[in-house]
């Protein structure tokens, strides 16, 4: 069976695209981030900082708008592409044009949101306030902004109005929407592992059978959702669980070849799923893989730049 592609984006050496042993850099010299499916068989991508773009089915690039602000992360839904900045706006693309949605600059209680950051050797360090991912449910109607730190602004109404969920102080990193049941959304945050059964109306917060509760990344793969759990955001090691969607049972480390103990951590858009594939990589540039919904695991590349997200096409 011929593998997919994977594409590993970077912090600041462009886009690979990893085909079994086959290895190509597709942009080079740019920041890469918020990796996307684009709803048509191809990607989209935030390079640059400035540039949104979208990787076709046959592996070429075009550039669809460009913006004043950083961006950050994107989404499609349906024949709509919105995207967060480093700022905590919200855009939607629209005839070529980057729009802000000035209804998110109001979500209540936006006044308390801030930025996250922790002291390392004497020196503050983190991300800016911003939004650091968004996801809508399987049939588009609600959409979640992961705001970091902010909690999980929601849209029920195409982005018209927003209401906030989730303590801000559960510092989310990233929330992701089960892709057939439009009510079971989860959130990986530095407290555990949220879920909801209510399209993101209310959570609950487990942390069961995790070495420790700081979450980065997450995703669904059928119906299990896979997590990485490490004790803070510059670990040395960290490690990726799972659990069942529908049961309450607690998480258990992912065997079937991936390492117990990842090198680094496996960071924010560092969990790919499409199909029965699971893509893992770790911030030690190695990259994982399975085919049969994470029950076993080969390493399918090393010595990848530091990766900002993964994407299986």
């Amino acid at each position: 069976m011929t593998r997919p592609t994977i594409l590993v984006a970077t912090w600041g050496d462009g886009l690979f695209a990893v085909s079994g042993n086959e290895r190509t850099q597709e942009i080079v010299n740019e920041p890469v981030r918020g990796l996307a499916a684009d709803g048509r068989g191809g990607a989209l991508a935030v390079v640059g900082g400035h540039w949104l773009r979208r990787r076709s089915a046959n592996g070429e690039w075009a550039t669809l708008a460009a913006s004043e602000f950083e961006l950050s992360c994107c989404v499609a839904v349906g024949d709509s592409i919105y995207v967060g900045t480093d700022d905590a706006r919200m855009l939607r693309l629209k005839d070529g044009v980057l729009e802000v949605i000035e209804s998110f600059d109001n979500v209540a209680g936006r006044g308390s949101w801030f930025a996250g950051s922790a002291i390392v050797n004497g020196q503050r360090m983190g991300p800016p306030l911003g939004i650091r991912s968004v996801a809508a449910n399987s049939d588009g109607s609600v959409l979640f902004a992961n705001v970091h730190v902010g909690g999980i602004p929601r849209s029920t109404d195409g982005g018209r109005t927003w209401e906030p969920t989730i303590d801000i102080n559960s510092d989310v990193h990233e929330v992701c929407a089960h892709g057939t049941d439009p009510n079971t959304v989860v959130a990986a945050s530095a407290i555990g592992l949220f879920v909801s059964r209510d399209a993101g109306a209310t959570w609950t917060i487990d942390g069961r059978g995790l070495h420790a509760l700081h979450c980065s990344a997450v995703a669904f793969a059928g119906d299990e959702v896979f997590v990485s759990a490490s004790t803070d955001p510059f670990a040395a090691q960290g490690g990726v669980y799972r659990r069942s969607v529908k049961a309450e049972a607690a998480l258990t480390a992912v065997g079937g070849g991936l390492p117990r103990w990842m090198q680094g951590i496996v960071d924010t858009g560092c969990l790919g799923v499409s199909g029965s594939c699971v893509v893992v990589i770790d911030r030690g540039g190695n990259l994982y893989g399975s085919e049969d919904f994470g029950r076993s695991w080969s390493c399918w590349a090393t010595g990848l730049p530091t990766a900002s997200g993964v994407l299986i096409c």
